[in-house]
């Protein structure tokens, strides 16, 4: 994954953050069925551990690239190409 990715994951946890906290502590409204304090709370947690895992996946992405390495012999019997591609990590 790109390192942007996790840009954008962050992002979007904080913004469920902001809309589970409006939810869990500015608005008083009685509801029957469900409890918009307990969706704000939901909303909340879920959006912290988002932005954790956004923060992970950019601390881990972007940080490894692949090396591809190709030589070609020509020989009097003809020509021999070998490729070689391994990972890097930064």
């Amino acid at each position: 994954m790109k390192q942007s990715t996790g840009t954008g994951i962050i992002v979007f946890g904080i913004v469920l953050a902001a809309i589970g906290a409006v939810m869990k502590y500015a608005i008083t409204v009685s509801t029957t069925g469900f409890s918009i304090t307990e969706v704000g709370l939901i909303l909340l947690i879920v959006g912290i551990v988002v932005v954790v895992l956004g923060g992970l996946v950019s601390l881990t992405s972007g940080r490894h690239h692949i090396v591809t390495t190709e030589q070609i012999q020509h020989t009097p019997e003809g020509s021999t190409r070998s490729v070689e591609s391994k990972d890097v990590f930064n």
